[in-house]
This record gives C-alpha cells, sequence and structure tokens, in this order.
C-alpha cells in the first residue's frame, strides 16, 4: 500500500510508483494531510465525491481546502480554499468541471475547477446542509438540511420549491430517484413520499414497516433502475422495498457485531443494467462490509475496528471505492483487487430473516433464519408461524470427541491431520483455521484499555532500531509490541521481541486485536520457561536441546563442544534451509526422543487466553526486572541530567565562541574604521583644497551675477512701478463706476424706503387713533371705580358716624350730661380732623392719579423716550402724602376714638395702595405697548 501526504503542495502526483493493491485490503493508496507549520497537525478529510465519469472525485478538509484527484491521469490539485469546513459534495453537474459544495455558514457554493473560480453562490437555508442530490440531466439539484429541503435550478442557480415540514417532523434524507424524474423524501417519522420533479404532485406513499421489525430509518440506497429501496437505522436489520410494488419484500440482518448502519450505497456494475446485486453497509464499528441481497452472502469487507471508516463513496462505473477513514485520511479501494478472492470464508454473518412475496403478507408469514452457506427457501407452516431452520456447515462430519472441538465448527484431530498430509493448510482459510486452533477470545475492550495507555516508553524511538519503510507497519508494529509491555513489564526489556512479533504483524497488520492475541498466544504457549532466568537465557530449555542433540546426533554435539559453541549464541546465525525438511526432522526428532528427555515432560499443555480479561504474565523473576527497571529509569534520568549539562555546557561554549568571534569581529571593524578615518581624513584635505578654489571662483562668479542683478533689479523696479500706475488708474475706473452703482442703488432704495414709510406711517396714526380710544375708554372706567370706590367710602362714614351718635346717646346717663357732652365736644373735635385729614387724603389721591394719567398719556405720545421713574419706592410715595397722624394729637384722643381713627386711616391707606397698584399696572401695559410700536417703526427704518 502507497501512502502520498499532500502537504502544502497544490497539485502533484497521487502514487510515484504503479499501484499494486492486495487482494486482502485492496488499498490502491492512502492519502493524508498534514501541516509543515511550527506544529505539525492533521487535516482531516470530512467528505468526498465522484464526478460522472468515475475517474476523478473531490475531498474537502475541515479548515475548507478542495483537492481534485484524478485517478486516470495520477495527478491532484487544489481547486479551492473556502476557509470553512465542508459538509456536502456533489461532483456530477451538467457542466463537468464545475462542483457545489455546501459549507458550515449554510450556504451552497458552485466553484469551478480549471478557472478555480466562485460561479455562483446559493443562500436559504437557516441550518447545516448534510445532502446534496443532483438530477441525472444535471440540470437540478436539491439540497437537504434538518429543516428543509430545496429545489434548484442549476442553469439559473435560482430556488425554485422549497419543502416546509413542521418543526416536529425531521427531514431524514430528500433525493433524485436514478434515471428518473422523481423525488424521494424521507422523513424522521419513517414516512417515504414520492413526487414528480416538475409539478411536485405527490405519486405515491410507502406503507409503514411492520411492528415485529420496525426501525427508524437514517440512511437510504436506491439501485441504479431505481427499483429497490434499502433502509437502515439504529438497528441489525436492513429493509428493500420495491418501488414498483411500493411494498417491503425483503429484511436481511445483519451480524450481531453490527449495532447500528450508519452508510448505504449498492457497488455498481457495467453488467447488471442497473439492478445492483451488491449493497455497501457501513456499520458503527467503522467497518464496510459488501453483501449480496439477493444470496444474502458476504463477499467482502473494507475497514477495520483499528482503522474504521467514517463515510465512503463509489464511482459511478463501480471500479473504486474513496473512504473517509476515522483518523482522517483518505483511502482508495479496487473493487477488482477486493472481488479476485476473500480473505477468510464467510462466518455466519448475514441472515435472511424476512423474505416477502409479490402479495402483501404479515412479518410473520415468511421468516427464516441463515447462518451460513446457501440460503434455504421459506418454509411456510400451518399456524403461519416462524419456523427456523439452522445450518451448520460441515467441514468434518460426525465429531470424534468433545475434546477435539473448536469453534465454528472445526475439528482439532481433522487439521492435524490434514496440516500433516499436506504440510500446510489452504490459502483461503488458513487464517481462519489458526484462528479457531489458537482459540482468541478477541478481548476487544481489554486490548482497547491497552492501546489507550498509549505508545510504550521503551519503543518510542523504535524506528531508528528497526527502520521499516511501510509507515503504517511500523506504526502497527510500535502499538503491538507497546500492548504487549502494558500487558507485562517484561516486554519493554526483551530486546528481540521486535523481531519475534514482526512476522505477525506483518500478516495481520489490518487486524492488530488478532495480531496482539497470537503473539500473546504464543510467548504464553511456544515459549514457556523463557523468562525464568531473565536476563540470562534460559539455561533449562537451551539444556533440554541439548539434551535431545545429545540423544540424536552425539557427533554434532561433541564438534560443538570442540569449537567452542553454546547453544546461547548459535541461534544469531541462521542458514538457508528448506523449511518443509526442517519439518520433517522436527516431527521425527517428537517422535523418537525418549519420554525422561522428551520437551512434553517440562512444557505444559496448550492454553488459549481467557476470555473477558488477558491473564497475568508473570512467569519472569519480578524482583530482577524491577530492578533493571529501577536501573533503566536512574540510567535515563542521569542521561537526561547529563544531556541537559551538556546541552548547557554547549550553550556556554556556544556563547564564549559568539563572543570570540563578536571580540574578533569589533576589533577587525574597529581597524577598518581607523584605516577608513586615516583614509577620510586626507581625502577632506584635498577637498577642503578643492573647495578654496572654487570658492574665489565661486566670488568672482557671485560679483558677475550681482552686477547682472543689480541691472535686472533696476529694470524690474521701472516695470513694477509702471505696472503699479496702471493698475492704480484701473482701479480708479472701478472705483467710479462702483460709485455711480451704489448711488443709483442707495437712491432706490430711497424712494422706496420713503413709499414704505409712507405707509407705516399711515399705520402708526391709525394705530394711535386706535390706541387714543382705547386710553379714553380706560381713563372713564377708572374713573367711574374711583367714584364708586369713593361714594361706598362716604356711606360707610356717614354709617360709622351715626351708630357712633346713637351709641352715645344710649350710653350716656342724666347724671353724667355734662361730663358727657365735655367728651362729646372733645370727639366731635376729633370727628372734624378726621374729617379734615380724610378730605386731604382724597385730594392727595386724585393729584397723584391725575399724575399718573398725565404721565402715561405724555409716554403714549412719546413711545421711543426712555421712561424715567416717578416714584422712589412706595415709602417715599407715601412720605408725600399727609397723614392724620401728623394732623392731630394722639394725646388728646381717648383711645376709642384713637383707634376707630386708626383702622379708618389704615382703610385710606389700603384704598389708596389699591388704586396706585392699578394704575402702574395699566401703565406698564401701556409701555409695553409703545416699545412694541416703536421696536416695529426702527425696523421699517432699517
Amino acid at each position: 500500500m502507497q501512502s502520498t501526504d499532500l502537504g502544502n503542495k497544490e497539485s502533484g502526483k497521487i502514487w510515484h510508483r504503479k499501484p499494486s493493491p492486495a487482494t486482502r485490503d485492496g488499498i490502491i493508496v492512502n492519502i493524508i494531510h498534514n501541516t509543515s507549520d511550527y506544529h505539525p497537525k492533521v487535516l482531516r478529510f470530512l467528505n468526498v465525491a465522484f464526478d460522472g465519469t468515475g475517474d476523478c472525485l473531490i475531498a474537502g478538509d475541515h479548515q475548507g481546502n478542495i483537492y481534485v484527484f484524478d485517478l486516470y491521469g495520477n495527478r491532484f490539485n487544489l481547486v479551492q480554499r473556502t476557509a470553512q469546513a465542508c459538509t456536502a459534495l456533489a461532483f456530477n453537474l451538467r457542466r463537468k468541471s464545475e462542483f457545489l459544495v455546501a459549507l458550515a455558514d449554510y450556504s451552497i457554493k458552485c466553484f469551478d475547477t480549471v478557472t478555480k473560480e466562485l460561479v455562483s453562490w446559493m443562500r436559504g437555508h437557516e441550518s447545516s446542509v448534510f445532502s446534496i442530490s443532483v438530477h441525472a440531466s444535471g440540470k437540478y439539484a436539491i439540497t437537504t438540511s434538518s429543516d428543509t429541503a430545496q429545489l434548484w435550478d442549476l442553469d439559473t442557480f435560482q430556488r425554485k420549491r422549497k419543502l416546509n415540514i413542521r418543526q416536529s417532523v425531521g427531514i431524514q434524507k430528500v433525493f433524485f430517484l436514478p434515471l428518473s424524474n422523481t423525488i424521494l423524501s424521507c422523513f424522521k417519522d419513517n414516512s417515504i413520499f414520492a413526487w414528480e420533479c416538475d409539478t411536485l404532485f405527490c405519486k405515491y406513499q410507502l406503507p409503514a414497516p411492520p411492528e415485529s421489525s420496525s426501525i427508524l430509518y437514517k440512511v437510504f440506497a436506491v439501485t441504479r433502475d431505481g427499483r429497490i429501496l434499502a433502509a437502515g437505522g439504529k438497528s441489525n436489520h436492513l429493509h428493500l422495498w420495491c418501488l414498483e410494488a411500493r411494498q417491503l419484500f425483503r429484511i436481511i440482518q445483519m451480524p450481531t457485531k453490527v449495532r447500528a448502519i450508519r452508510h448505504l450505497e449498492f457497488l455498481p456494475d457495467s453488467f447488471d443494467a442497473g439492478s445492483n446485486q451488491v449493497l455497501g453497509v457501513l456499520s458503527q464499528d467503522g467497518i464496510m462490509r459488501f453483501i449480496n441481497i439477493q444470496t444474502c452472502k458476504l463477499l467482502f469487507e473494507i475497514g477495520s475496528l483499528n482503522e474504521g471508516i467514517s463515510s465512503s463513496a463509489i464511482s459511478p462505473h463501480g471500479r473504486y471505492i474513496a473512504s473517509i477513514m476515522e483518523d482522517g485520511s483518505l483511502n482508495i479501494y479496487s473493487v477488482q483487487a477486493l472481488t479476485q478472492e476473500i480473505n477468510k470464508p464467510p462466518p455466519p454473518l448475514v441472515k435472511v430473516i424476512e423474505d416477502l412475496p409479490k402479495n402483501k403478507l404479515s412479518s410473520s408469514d415468511l421468516k427464516r433464519k441463515v447462518t451460513s452457506g446457501r440460503v434455504q427457501q421459506p418454509a411456510k407452516s400451518r399456524e403461519s408461524k416462524i419456523q427456523t431452520r439452522i445450518l451448520k456447515q460441515d467441514l468434518t462430519g460426525d465429531f470424534e470427541s468433545k475434546k477435539n472441538e473448536l469453534p465454528d465448527g472445526l475439528n482439532k484431530k481433522r487439521l492435524q491431520i490434514l496440516l500433516k498430509g499436506y504440510g500446510e493448510y489452504p490459502t483461503k482459510y488458513r487464517m481462519f483455521i489458526w484462528r479457531s486452533l489458537l482459540q482468541l477470545p478477541e478481548n476487544h475492550t481489554a486490548f482497547s484499555t491497552l492501546i489507550d495507555k498509549g505508545t510504550h516508553v521503551a519503543f518510542l524511538n523504535l524506528q531508528k532500531k528497526y527502520p521499516i519503510k511501510s509507515r503504517k507497519l511500523l506504526r502497527v508494529l510500535q502499538r503491538t509490541l507497546s500492548a504487549l509491555a502494558h500487558w507485562s513489564v517484561i516486554f519493554s526489556d526483551t530486546p528481540y521481541l521486535p523481531l519475534l512479533a514482526f512476522p505477525f504483524v506483518k500478516l495481520f497488520q489490518n487486524n492488530q486485536l488478532i495480531c496482539f492475541e497470537v503473539i500473546a498466544t504464543l510467548i504464553i504457549n511456544w515459549c514457556q520457561h523463557w523468562f525464568e532466568y531473565f536476563p540470562n537465557p534460559p539455561i533449562n530449555i537451551l539444556s533440554m536441546i541439548e539434551n535431545v542433540l545429545a540423544f540424536h546426533d552425539t557427533e554434532l554435539l561433541q564438534h560443538f563442544i570442540d569449537h567452542d559453541i553454546t547453544s546461547q549464541f548459535f541461534f544469531h546465525h541462521r542458514n538457508n534451509l528448506d523449511i518443509n525438511v526442517v519439518i520433517r526432522q522436527v516431527y521425527h526428532l517428537m517422535e523418537t526422543t525418549p519420554t525422561d528427555i522428551h520437551p512434553d515432560s517440562m512444557l505444559n499443555v496448550f492454553v488459549a487466553l481467557t476470555k473477558g480479561q488477558y491473564p497475568v504474565f508473570n512467569q519472569y523473576p519480578k524482583f530482577i526486572v524491577d530492578y533493571q527497571t529501577q536501573e533503566r529509569e536512574r540510567i535515563r534520568n542521569d542521561e537526561l541530567d547529563y544531556l541537559r549539562e551538556r546541552q548547557t555546557v554547549e550553550d556556554m561554549q556556544a556563547k564564549v565562541d559568539q563572543q570570540r568571534v563578536e571580540d574578533e569581529a569589533w576589533y577587525q571593524k574597529q581597524e577598518l574604521l581607523r584605516k577608513a578615518e586615516e583614509t577620510r581624513r586626507e581625502m577632506l584635505l584635498q577637498e577642503e583644497e578643492k573647495m578654496i578654489q572654487q570658492r574665489q571662483r565661486l566670488a568672482a562668479v557671485k560679483r558677475e551675477l550681482k552686477v547682472k542683478e543689480m541691472h535686472l533689479q533696476d529694470a524690474a523696479r521701472r516695470r513694477f512701478l509702471k505696472l503699479q500706475q496702471d493698475q492704480q488708474e484701473m482701479e480708479l475706473r472701478r472705483l467710479d463706476d462702483e460709485i455711480g452703482r451704489k448711488v443709483y442703488m442707495r437712491d432706490r432704495e430711497i424712494a422706496a424706503t420713503a413709499r414704505e414709510l409712507e405707509m407705516r406711517q399711515l399705520e402708526l396714526e391709525s394705530q394711535k387713533r386706535l390706541y387714543e380710544k382705547n386710553l379714553t375708554e380706560n381713563q372713564e372706567a377708572v374713573a367711574k371705580e374711583m367714584r364708586a370706590d369713593a361714594d361706598a367710602y362716604r356711606q360707610k362714614v356717614d354709617l360709622e358716624e351715626h351708630m357712633f351718635h346713637k351709641l352715645i346717646e344710649a350710653g350716656e346717663t342724666q347724671s353724667q350730661k355734662t361730663q358727657k357732652w365735655k367728651e362729646a365736644e372733645g370727639k366731635e373735635f376729633c370727628l372734624r380732623s378726621a374729617k379734615k385729614a380724610s378730605a386731604l387724603s382724597d385730594a392727595s389721591r386724585k393729584w397723584f392719579l391725575k399724575q399718573e394719567i398725565n404721565a402715561t398719556v405724555e409716554h403714549a405720545e412719546n413711545p421711543c423716550h426712555k421712561e424715567e421713574p416717578r416714584f422712589q419706592n412706595e415709602q417715599e410715595d407715601s412720605s408725600c402724602l399727609p397723614r392724620t397722624s401728623q394732623l392731630n394729637d394722639s394725646s388728646e384722643m381717648d383711645p376709642s376714638t384713637q383707634i376707630s381713627l386708626n383702622r379708618r386711616a389704615v382703610e385710606w391707606d389700603t384704598t389708596g395702595q389699591n388704586l396706585i397698584k392699578k394704575v402702574r399696572n395699566l401703565r406698564q401695559r401701556l409701555a409695553a405697548q409703545a416699545r412694541h410700536r416703536c421696536q416695529t417703526a426702527h425696523l421699517l427704518a432699517a
């Protein structure tokens, strides 16, 4: 098997020598993609698809690199870098150089493999696209995600239709039937519908599968003629549907090792007219088994438990199988090599449990169980119950005894007779027979535990001691030896173990579990007592050999003794011998050796490996092995310390050497700089001499230029004066024109302003008349209000005087008339004084109101003049008015009279203040209106 690493190459050859795939695995080439960065890593392939010819395929990795592999031309090319993982590929479009790729951002892009350019970009999905199906004509494509399926026209790259479903019912797959115009849609509730592509009319729906073998379909495959649909899921049952009869006609049971089916695909054949008979079934264990759906026999299989398959694609002509392995590599298989012969006879792997005729029958009507060999015809019982017939392989006829019975119907005695008669087992059945003879338990869990421990430290540098060309073979040998070392620590110190295990590794490289168990069985049974004197040779076994040699050939033993050839160095050199002669001689020795020196007396009988867990191998001096392990660990640590110290010394020496080199370079540089400095100094002296001469010549030239410059400046000055005079004249003419234009514009503006002012004057006069009218009305209203207040006040005063006289008259008695008369006279005097004070207060208020009205009228007539304050404050205003307290002497009045007069004075003051406030508010309103008119007049004037 050849292996090709793409690395960072964008193109190159797929294989460098003519491929010759082996019949046991059929691998043409193994393609891997490792980066050559500082931290190398493997780029895993995710999807693969063939083109219409079947000789080219495309593959995309998880970083979005898409390669085209031409199997016919032995070339690969990097055609696109999408920078994101691809989820589906299609390469069978109408234009052969174009392909479709679904990306992780839910979009679908079309690229050209020749121009490497983007052809179209299609969007519309809201989840990851996991399937792309192209119509046989290459004109249409269906892209499927978990929530929708969309039909695209690949000529215009426009979406034609969209399949919407309920959220509770997801989509499993939607695809075109080959060579037809029918679309098959499969949903997660096991419902399958057939649609017409052009009209999307529902043609039919398949019935539900029988309850006895009901599974949730997840994967599907259709034959090239579109007649048979294969469906599978999380079960070892396969359902085969006849799409013409629209019914389930066969249920195939896969081996018990198969718990779920991950992928289905029919293997095309050029001579079956599209009615494909071979179906590839990829199960959860990473093995793809190819079975005949008619005979239900296993034909061949690819992949293994250690090198499982993740997904596969088969070329349209059925020559190649492209499989993406679980480690991310890509394997190309040759179908011709795989079908030449079968490595082992088919064990009971495939069972037909239902075979339904064309007419509709129940799942229990026809059911049969097939283990191996030919398929039995169905037997129908009267009560329609299942009849099971178990057929066993008749390899040996009747068994002689239970002691010689082996698994899978084999007999040890007959196999021994067969081996002695022919000297070997048939190539076709050899591996199968030895697996039965050795009674290998196939402990997958225990072996996986040993493998999961990783590479043993004793075999990390195995490739240095045993350089093997095949990297796969080296990797398998390293894993097998590490598993043996993890199983028993003695094997990590056995130097000849790689030589012992390599033939078996080479033979069982595709099944590491069988390889490990064969070697372990060989060690337990055929290497008995080998390690009892470890690390010394097995003295007991070698002594036994010497005894046998002394009995059968004394001369040869004496020859060895004479030449000091012991049993401990002899087997290091191998001679070319006929192995058949050696085997016959060994049989002769076994038969003629006496019992006392016969190896059977010292060796135990055959013991097979235990089922479930491997037996503990401790047939060695444990303390010596532990001591050697400790010593080896100590030596390894000492070696690591030594290497670290040596590395430190080397680093220091390197630094010293580097420093010495740098110092020498610095001294050389300084010497060069000194010489360069002297050279530069001489050059500078020469340059200075030249510069003095140049300066003298330059001074003469400067004088000449200065004279010319003065003449030029004088001429330029005259020209400038002339130009300046011309410009001034032109400026004067321009100013005259501008003045005339402005005078004309000013006259027009003055005339327009005059007309506007006349109009505004008329408006102001009309507003003045209106304002005077409003002022007159306001004055009349104020006068009426003041008269009403004065009348009300007089009535109040008269009423108080009347009440006062009544009180005086009622309170007087006859005995006090004279005194009361005097008091009345005093009160009358006070009343007259109060009346005088009231008269003066009324006069002052009238005078104040008149002054305010005159000021308001004057302000209204001259609104543009600034208003001047007329009063300082209320205290100054009140100081200008006469007070009753200033006219009368409070000492001459009695208390009641004084209180009454004070109350009247307060009322007069309150009334006067209210009138002053009203007049002041009126004055403020008139002033505001006057300011508004003044501003309006200013605006009109401006």
